[in-house]
């Protein structure tokens, strides 16, 4: 069963709709000295957590890159995943809708049927309007987005990235596929890629990272100057499983760390020993996005060209050996802090501000809006969220504030809520009395003072309700599989 966004949108409260009037053409102070329709490279880390770089506070793993791209733009303190596991974060990424609006609201298995829910022909993805502004437009890594497999005919499956905008698409078309580094079925374009030397059971041939860092260094080097191009490149490191070439092991052989032996039988093939081998999967990632940064200087368009990195989720390795989560509660799977908030930078030299640390509170469906104004498109597709342009180019006084966030999430502990609005964020298990959090003062979500607050809480839950449409594969139910007694 395949649900379009417009199908859901009929269904939507009026909060909603006015919610959706997004698009006018930028008349921020300052945007007539931003070059016209840059290059766009987004890139999103799987599983990183917000504190698992250096400029975010981790002192074991070594991410110069990241850092320096930290240090010569704009690092994000308050910015927000679109969920807390794969799928749906990713959909809320490409449509700019909340989960509450979103076609993709739960990873493909946790649907009320069974069956995935897809992207459909109606569903409007930044691909496509940047496609239709006249970019040229690739997909290179995880994809997760066409995860129907009764569906055979690819060059007509509307859920395939050349269906959704993109010019050219290699790597993963199934996100649990993407859970193995050296798996032996990728894709380019709509035809099979085949890696035959791979073999996912014994971690040996290709490490698939590295083929996405060649494919998107080729496709940068291969764009003409006449053209602007967005590459959405879909990493899986540090995604499980946790294995990396032993050249990345190498600087952290030494250092006296404890080691944490790792199953090696189960769905994930880890190497045996997982430290070495997570700080080597994050330190390779940020190696290849150095050599990424020093392409754009070798051709001259480092001052064209936006990069922006961030994470589609919170963090699932780590037992607290690396520190994570920073300050943060919670994990991946969690609408806790730890799940949803992400390390998030972004870097365009003589146009972003260097050295700047922002406070917005920006969410994934901002994405999409801000790709409009970049791109000086006037009518921009509705949204749930507002362009952060303003910020990135140093115009604070003239960026537009949300008035919520919001996020649902239904998996093994069921159906979950969080919303936040301003420093004040509601937590809602289904059946039980709200959580609330002031997040200025207790980043940490520790202190739960919903009773102290009983206005803001009614509040926040007014929002909470008014911000979801109904949607039949993801009812505010207890799903079959669900666990109550998982509930922390």
């Amino acid at each position: 069963m395949r649900i379009s966004i417009q199908s859901i949108v009929v269904i939507a409260p009026l909060v909603f709709l006015t919610a959706l009037l997004v698009g006018e053409l930028s008349k921020y102070v300052g945007l007539s000295d931003v070059p016209q329709r840059p290059n766009i490279i987004l890139i999103v880390a799987d599983d990183l957590g917000y504190g698992d770089l250096g400029s975010y506070g981790q002192s074991k793993i070594r991410t110069p890159v990241l850092d320096q791209l930290a240090s010569e733009g704009i690092r994000f303190t308050d910015f927000y995943a679109g969920s807390t596991v794969c799928a749906p974060s990713r959909a809320s990424l490409l449509t700019g809708l909340h989960t509450g609006h979103s076609s993709v609201r739960e990873n493909p298995r946790w649907t009320r049927s069974g069956h995935p829910v897809d992207f459909v022909s109606e569903d409007r993805l930044f691909s496509e309007v940047l496609q239709d502004a006249g970019y040229a437009t690739a997909m290179i890594g995880k994809w997760g987005m066409a995860e129907d497999k009764r569906i055979v005919d690819l060059a007509t499956n509307p859920a395939m990235p050349l269906q959704q905008g993109f010019d050219y698409f290699f790597g993963y078309k199934h996100h649990s596929d993407a859970h193995h580094y050296y798996w032996h079925e990728l894709y380019e374009n709509n035809e099979v890629y085949l890696l035959e030397d791979n073999d996912y059971e014994t971690n040996t041939g290709q490490y698939t990272h590295d083929l996405f860092t060649e494919k998107a260094l080729d496709y940068i080097d291969g764009q003409k100057d006449d053209k602007p191009f967005l590459l959405y490149l879909g990493y899986t490191i540090p995604h499980m499983a946790i294995t990396v070439p032993p050249d990345s092991k190498e600087p952290y052989l030494d250092l006296g760390w404890a080691e944490r032996k790792l199953n090696t039988q189960g769905h994930y093939k880890h190497d045996p020993e997982g430290n070495t081998a997570f700080a080597g999967m994050v330190s390779r990632m940020d190696r290849d996005i150095g050599r990424i940064k020093t392409l754009l200087e070798d051709k001259g368009i480092d001052e064209n060209t936006l990069i922006i990195f961030t994470s589609d989720n919170g963090h699932e390795y780590d037992d607290g050996f690396f520190d994570s989560n920073g300050l943060l509660r919670g994990l991946k799977r969690d609408l806790y802090e730890g799940g949803i908030r992400v390390p998030t930078i972004a870097w365009w030299p003589g146009t972003v501000p260097g050295s700047k640390v922002s406070s917005h509170v920006g969410a994934f469906w901002d994405v999409l809006p801000t790709f409009c104004e970049l791109a000086r498109i006037q009518e921009c597709p509705a949204s749930d969220g507002v362009s952060f342009l303003p910020t990135l180019i140093g115009s604070n006084e003239e960026q537009e504030q949300h008035q919520y966030l919001y996020w649902e999430f239904n998996e093994s502990q069921g159906p979950i809520q969080a919303v936040r609005s301003g420093d004040w964020k509601l937590v809602r298990f289904l059946g039980e009395t709200p959580e609330l959090y002031n997040l200025s003062s207790d980043i940490g979500e520790g202190y739960d003072v919903a009773e102290k607050y009983p206005d803001i809480v009614q509040r926040l839950t007014t929002l909470l309700e008014s911000a979801r449409a109904g949607h039949p594969e993801f009812p505010l139910e207890w799903h079959p599989r669900a666990k109550p007694e998982t509930h922390p």
